[in-house]
């Protein structure tokens, strides 16, 4: 079974796409992707990392978050600045909840589920592995590159005060070149969820195996994130040599092949699911 840019229902009612993939000799175990920020399931090398795990007998779901900026009419550019400026953490931690719900509506025989997390995404299954795993049949969490503290990459002083009188701050999207906006009630949702979104506190007290995946040419997560995860959760760091915040891919990615360190990243993750 292969379902390409379905649709579910995600926070605040609010529907977004979502792909699954079940091989021919499905292993019974289901694999769901969470991309990280400015992100999008078709972004670069994603589509090759789903035909590596389902080669290998996985299922494969990966779905862009509710408010991520794009539509159910296009997926790839980021049509909907509203939806993005209106986004939240616990927005992106309500979309796992939903489209797990969604993947089981689709899939009778799960025997468990995996999750992986990309940068913003990393931080997110994190959350979400801690909150949901007594819901749902999630065995084992694994981050890519993933963030570690959610406050640290709000403002503060001046640059906070300013956000809050105006309403609204601009981010820019170094693809699209789209200055992207953000309203204060991401902020207030934060601080309203504060002890919710707290990742080291999800980590530490995470109730299943994760593996921590990171690469140490990364500039936009720096490596000390990952350091601070494993050590928060007690595991070793995987570390991918030379490998930048998107493990060597791009978008658009024309190769028919993973990039390196990305096929390495694969395979790695691989090994810690067994």
């Amino acid at each position: 079974m292969k379902l390409s840019n379905s649709i579910y229902q995600g926070s605040n009612g609010r529907s977004s796409l979502i792909d699954l993939e079940i091989p021919e000799n499905f292993n019974g175990e289901l694999i769901l992707f969470v991309h990280g920020f400015m992100g999008f399931k078709d972004w670069g090398a994603w589509h090759l990392v789903q035909q590596f795990f389902t080669e290998k007998g996985y299922g494969f779901c990966k779905f862009n978050l509710s408010h991520n900026g794009g539509t159910t009419e296009s997926g790839i550019d980021f049509s909907d600045e509203e939806a993005f400026g209106n986004n939240r953490y616990s927005y992106e931690i309500a979309d796992v909840a939903f489209a797990l719900k969604w993947m089981m509506s689709n899939v009778s025989s799960i025997s468990h589920i995996r999750l992986i997390g990309h940068s913003r995404g990393g931080g997110v299954v994190i959350i979400a592995g801690h909150t949901l795993a007594s819901s749902y049949p999630i065995s084992s969490v694994h981050t890519w590159a993933a963030i570690s503290d959610i406050g640290m990459r709000f403002p503060n002083g001046t640059e906070l005060n300013q956000w809050e009188t105006k309403g609204v701050r601009y981010v820019k999207n170094g693809r699209t070149l789209q200055d992207m906006p953000q309203y204060f009630s991401l902020y207030e949702d934060f601080k309203e969820h504060e002890s919710e979104l707290n990742i080291q506190q999800a980590i530490q007290n995470l109730s299943i195996p994760i593996t921590i995946h990171h690469g140490d040419q990364d500039t936009s997560v720096p490596i000390m994130e990952g350091e601070s995860l494993a050590r928060w959760a007690n595991v070793s760091l995987y570390v991918i040599p030379s490998a930048d915040h998107v493990f060597g891919a791009s978008h658009p990615w024309t190769s028919s092949n993973l990039p390196k360190e990305l096929a390495v990243l694969c395979e790695q993750t691989l090994l810690g699911m067994k």
